[in-house]
């Protein structure tokens, strides 16, 4: 079943196994790529300026790399972890994760994404933001929770989806954009370009 009548086709312009999971839960069909955009920001942009240029970067990218196919729409995005003004994305090594906990722990932060979808006429974008709140975090916490491995690829050192949930005091607002895909911005975006979702999803 499907809310919508027309079969235009999606592509993932992302090689976030994340937000493929985010697509898959909600039963959109779609192919994948990763674009080549470079991640760096520009010393004159806002935080909020960074991840809305890399989203439709991203989604122009994808969009060029792939097959010239009538209904093909490009889907970007980038997500960002933002404590004060500082943007927290992943962390080069242990030093700079523990530097990201301890400014994390027991405070309040925001999670930032940018989402751009465009085919080679028009494009729709969002940006949305959701406050999150850290339980105190000792030492030991950090440290154990650096050994699982797991906030090696993530903005801002943790995943919410996984072992970060034991982290999180609270969240305000969309639980898919801490993950790293605001779905309830992203659903309408599908509706307007005629992509189907509740159906089988393929990746």
């Amino acid at each position: 079943m499907t809310n919508t009548t027309a079969f235009n086709h999606l592509l993932l312009a992302s090689g976030s196994p994340r937000r493929a999971e985010l697509l898959t839960q909600i039963g959109v069909p779609f192919s994948q790529l990763t674009p080549s955009v470079p991640e760096q920001k520009k010393s004159c942009e806002s935080a909020q300026d960074y991840i809305q240029r890399l989203a439709q970067e991203k989604s122009s990218a994808g969009l060029h790399a792939a097959p010239d196919i009538n209904g093909l729409w490009a889907l970007g995005a980038d997500t960002i972890v933002l404590c004060g003004e500082s943007v927290l994305e992943k962390p080069r090594d242990y030093r700079d994760f523990e530097s990201m906990m301890l400014s994390l722990s027991g405070t309040e932060h925001s999670v930032l994404s940018a989402i751009c979808l465009r085919n080679r006429e028009k494009q729709f974008s969002r940006l949305v933001e959701t406050r999150v709140s850290f339980r105190n975090l000792s030492r030991l916490q950090i440290d154990a929770y650096w050994r699982t491995g797991e906030p090696v690829d993530k903005a801002g050192g943790y995943g919410i989806q996984g072992m970060g949930a034991a982290l999180v005091a609270s969240i305000s607002g969309s639980y898919s954009n801490v993950v790293g895909l605001p779905l309830e911005a992203l659903i309408p975006m599908l509706e307007q370009a005629g992509i189907s979702y509740w159906q089988e999803a393929q990746s």
